[in-house]
C-alpha cells in the first residue's frame, strides 16, 4: 500500500478514474483492484488481490474484469491526461515496444506459440504491443495493444469465444503502434520525438508514416538496412576514427551509460524533403566500448538544429519502455493476471498503467522536491563533409591529429 503521503494523490486518481464507472460497485472494486496492485500482494492474481482488499472470494474483482459495464479505452484516456499533467515537459519522447506473455494452453486471446522478445526465444505467449511516455521528469506506460495473429483474425469463431470484436482484423504489430501514435497526437501528451527498436525502425512504411505526421525520430535499423544503397554497417565503417565520440545516453542501474557514437548527416531525399529541406536526415552508430565489435545502428531525422548529442539522447530513451515493463511487472503485476478472454486482457492491463503511472508521478513529486534537474551534453559538429555523407567530428581528436601530424 502507498504511503500515507500519498494518500490524498492517490484518492484524487480514484476520482478522475471513477468518471469511467457508472454504477457505484465496480467504481468500489476498481479501487480496491487498484489499492492491489499498488499494494504488498506476493502475486497479484485475483485470490491475493481479493484477500487484500478484504473479500471473501475473488469473484467481485473477476466481475470487474469480464462482465461489468465500463470502457476501457475512456481509462486509457484519462490515463494520458494524468500522465501528461505529472510528468508532462515540452521534451516528451513517445517510445514503441513490444512484450510477451508467457501463457499456457489455446484459449487466451491471442495466445499461440510465437517469437518473444521478453523471453528471447519462441513461446506460447501473448504479446502486447506498448507506448511509453518519457521526459526529463519521468516516463511511465500510456497506451497499449494486444496483437492477434493471423491463427486467430481468420477463425471468427474462436475470436467469438475469446471476446474479440467481430470489427477486429489482423493488423501488424507496426500498424497497432502506428494507431497509438495517432492517438498520443491527439491527447494531451506533449512530444515532438519517436523512438523504437529495430522491429519497427527497419519498416520504411513506419518511419515515412512519422515523417508524414511531422514527428522526429531516432529508429534502431538492422546492420543490413540500406541507406542510399549500401548497407549502413559498411558506411559505418568508413567513419574517421575523429568521428566517434564518448558521450552518455542517459543514467542506467549502474551509472552513465557511456558508449562511442559516430553520426554523419544524410544529403535530403528531394521527393520527401522537398528543395528547401526543415529537417535533418542522419545515420548513427553506437559501438561498445568494452567490446568495439558490438555496434547498434539507427536512422533518424531531426530538426536542423538538432546536435549529436540530442540523437543519442533519443536514442537512450528506448530504455525506458524496458524500464517501464520491469517495474510494471515487478511492482503492480502487469503479467500476473488470470483472464483470458480480450476485454479482460484490456482491462487487466489498463488498471496496471493507471497504477504504475501513479508511482511514476509520486517519484518525481518526492525527486523534485529541492532537487534541480540535470541538463543535457552538448556535442560538436563539423561542416566539413566526408564522401558522400557529413561525419560529425569530434574536434579534440581532430586538434589531437593535427599536432600529431
Amino acid at each position: 500500500m502507498p504511503t500515507s503521503g500519498w494518500g490524498h494523490e492517490l484518492e484524487n486518481l480514484f476520482l478522475r478514474a471513477g468518471a469511467c464507472f457508472a454504477r457505484i460497485e465496480p467504481r468500489r472494486r476498481m479501487r480496491d483492484y487498484v489499492r492491489g496492485l499498488l499494494g504488498p500482494v506476493g502475486r497479484k492474481n485475483g485470490w491475493q488481490l481479493a484477500e487484500y482488499a478484504g473479500h471473501a472470494t475473488p469473484d467481485g474483482l473477476q466481475h470487474l474484469l469480464s462482465r461489468s459495464r465500463w470502457d476501457a479505452d475512456r481509462l486509457r484516456d484519462d490515463l494520458q491526461f494524468y500522465a501528461a499533467e505529472q510528468l508532462g515537459t515540452a521534451d516528451g519522447v513517445l517510445i514503441i515496444d513490444d512484450t510477451g506473455f508467457v501463457k499456457k494452453g489455446t484459449t487466451s486471446a491471442g495466445v499461440q506459440r510465437q517469437y518473444s522478445g521478453t523471453a528471447g526465444r519462441t513461446e506460447n505467449c501473448q504479446i502486447g504491443v506498448f507506448a511509453t511516455y518519457a521526459t526529463t521528469r519521468g516516463h511511465a506506460l500510456v497506451d497499449r495493444e494486444l496483437y492477434l495473429p493471423k491463427s486467430w483474425t481468420e477463425d471468427r469463431e474462436r475470436c467469438r469465444s475469446a471476446g474479440i470484436p467481430d470489427e477486429r482484423d489482423f493488423t501488424t504489430k507496426n500498424d497497432l503502434a502506428r494507431s497509438m501514435i495517432l492517438r498520443a497526437m491527439g491527447s494531451p501528451l506533449a512530444f515532438s520525438w519517436v523512438t523504437a527498436d529495430s522491429a519497427y525502425g527497419q519498416d520504411s512504411r513506419f518511419r515515412r508514416f512519422l515523417e508524414d505526421a511531422g514527428l522526429s525520430y531516432v529508429v534502431a535499423v538492422p546492420k543490413s538496412q540500406q541507406v542510399h544503397g549500401p548497407r549502413i554497417d559498411y558506411l559505418i565503417g568508413q567513419a574517421p576514427p575523429e568521428a566517434w565520440q564518448r558521450l552518455s545516453c542517459g543514467d542506467g542501474a549502474k551509472g552513465r551509460r557511456l558508449y562511442d557514437w559516430a553520426a554523419a548527416r544524410l544529403p535530403a531525399v528531394w521527393e520527401f524533403d522537398g528543395e528547401t529541406p526543415i529537417r535533418q536526415r542522419w545515420m548513427l552508430a553506437r559501438r561498445s566500448i568494452t567490446r568495439p565489435e558490438e555496434i547498434a545502428y539507427y536512422l533518424a531525422i531531426a530538426p536542423l538544429d538538432a546536435t549529436v548529442a540530442d540523437l543519442v539522447r533519443i536514442a537512450g530513451c528506448r530504455w525506458k519502455i524496458e524500464e517501464c515493463f520491469q517495474s510494471a511487472k515487478n511492482e503492480c503485476g502487469l503479467d500476473q493476471y488470470e483472464v483470458r478472454r480480450y476485454v479482460g486482457w484490456y482491462r487487466h492491463i489498463t488498471l496496471v498503467m493507471l497504477a504504475h503511472t501513479f508511482l511514476a508521478a509520486m517519484a518525481v513529486q518526492e525527486r523534485e522536491k529541492g532537487v534541480t534537474r540535470p541538463t543535457h551534453p552538448t556535442s560538436w559538429t563539423s561542416p566539413r563533409p566526408r564522401s558522400a555523407v557529413c561525419w560529425q567530428l569530434n574536434p579534440a581528436a581532430v586538434l589531437r591529429d593535427a599536432i600529431t601530424q
